[in-house]
């Protein structure tokens, strides 16, 4: 930056090129494509050669807008691919307060407001999801870390169940850490548990029967349990409950990966499928999930937050010590720290428990929808029950031979990223190759979901017919 007198000077006009192409971006998003035409082409014309002598602010970002259609509308009512929520204007608008304020949201010192708006989500997001009062939290980078958090301080419990600490000693000396799930489990609890140097196994489909027999041949020694309250292809739920049933009995850590299904606890008429999880040990959920707010947001709840002090202690003669506010770079895996709790916040400030309940409810009528939707047409096979918000289904034209439809499906499915008008891909369920579109985006209304049926039956019909040429 040679200039720096010139670079100040534009920062206005930088700033308002960015706030126009993002107005322009959201003026358009309830009816654009997801991907829009040429995408591939437009995040190709970035230039690729880093510069000797840059031509300033303005000048990249002008290239940027430029590009722009290289960006999925992905914020938008009808992506469904993954579960993947938009930003309310509440948590969009104080996002890019939080970019323009830059705060370190490490400690109290570096960040008054980064750290009392993160202590507020915790406690504004625990009653939302019913959860105790007294547990401690801290927000992630997402779900994955929220796991790795949670899971940490498993690690942390279990071993001091043998009498080491292991933060200090390690895993010298120590058996291998049992942990017991379902097939409901998440890449990202496994990567965390891979992470802790607990390993991952292939974990079949929950039977409480053999989990008991298993944790009683352990014969009192700990074990660590995850339940699942979300599973990604449909919707489905570990009984939690009866989990913590089990965990009670033998001395068991119970955490719950509720990445988007902790928010069925935020209305009366899903809160069953998640009942037991305020017994648990730790819960994590997403903020870029159900909760709408931008990239990237997680959170982990611990019953006992002291826990997070071994794996993620950090001290220098430089760092604040504690104090009356938490440090909450010294409670999760990040020292460096963006203040996603402004964000969070905002949106939680903005449409309180009374706005997020509805959301959700409308969100699950917009599943049963869509669900009778595919019910009702002859072409597609739903396979699955809807006890949340994915609609887990394939295309099976009448005439299609059995082992033909899993390729068949599989190049729907990439012809329907490719269209971009809806964005929903495939996933492999119970062998088979289905569509499993979840609604999380609080944009999303019925002509959207109707939209996504249509496409995949209009797209289904004439790739069908051009194959068979």
């Amino acid at each position: 930056m040679s200039d720096p007198l010139r670079e100040r000077r534009l920062v206005s006009e930088t700033l308002r090129v960015a706030a126009a192409a993002a107005e322009r971006y959201l003026a358009a998003i309830d009816t654009d494509r997801v991907r829009r035409p040429g995408a591939d082409a437009a995040a190709a014309t970035l230039n690729r050669d880093f510069p000797e002598q840059g031509d300033g602010a303005l000048a990249a970002i002008e290239e940027l807008v430029r590009a722009s259609d290289g960006a999925l509308r992905a914020s938008g009512p009808r992506f469904f691919h993954w579960v993947i929520g938009g930003d309310t204007p509440a948590a969009l608008a104080a996002d890019w307060l939080t970019s323009a304020w830059d705060q370190n949201a490490a400690a109290y010192d570096s960040t008054p407001i980064g750290t009392v708006t993160e202590e507020l989500s915790i406690g504004w997001l625990k009653e939302l999801f019913g959860l105790p009062a007294s547990w401690g939290g801290v927000l992630t980078t997402g779900a994955t870390m929220a796991n790795f958090t949670a899971l940490a301080a498993a690690r942390r419990w279990w071993a001091g169940r043998h009498g080491v600490d292991i933060d200090a000693r390690g895993f010298a000396g120590l058996p291998a850490v049992p942990v017991f799930s379902s097939g409901y489990i998440h890449p990202s609890a496994t990567k965390a548990l891979a992470m802790l140097g607990i390993g991952r196994d292939d974990i079949g489909r929950i039977d409480l029967a053999a989990m008991e027999a298993a944790l009683r041949d352990l014969k009192g020694a700990p074990a660590i349990i995850v339940g699942n309250a979300g599973e990604v292809n449909a919707g489905d739920f570990d009984p939690i409950d009866a989990l913590a049933d089990l965990a009670d009995r033998y001395d068991a850590w119970l955490h719950v990966d509720g990445a988007f299904g902790l928010f069925a606890r935020a209305t009366p008429k899903a809160a069953h499928l998640a009942a037991g999880v305020e017994r648990a040990h730790s819960v994590i959920a997403d903020g870029h999930k159900w909760l709408n707010v931008p990239y990237d947001s997680g959170f982990a709840f611990v019953r006992d937050v002291s826990l997070l002090a071994g794996p993620f202690a950090i001290g220098a003669a430089y760092l604040p010590k504690p104090g009356e506010h938490p440090m909450f770079g010294a409670m999760g895996p990040e020292a460096s720290r963006r203040a996603r709790g402004i964000a969070i916040w905002a949106t939680l400030r903005a449409y309180g428990r009374d706005g997020y309940r509805e959301m959700v409810e409308r969100h699950l009528d917009l599943a049963q929808r869509l669900a009778r939707r595919v019910d009702g047409a002859p072409d597609l096979e739903r396979l699955a029950d809807v006890p949340l918000n994915i609609v887990c289904f394939r295309y099976r034209p009448k005439d299609a031979k059995a082992d033909e439809l899993d390729a068949l499906n599989l190049r729907l499915g990439a012809e329907l990223l490719a269209d971009g008008r809806v964005y929903a891909g495939t996933t492999r369920y119970r062998g088979v190759v289905a569509f499993r579109p979840a609604i999380v985006n609080w944009r999303t209304t019925e002509a959207d979901v109707d939209l996504l049926v249509d496409v995949v039956r209009e797209l289904g019909t004439r790739f069908g017919a051009a194959a068979a040429v």
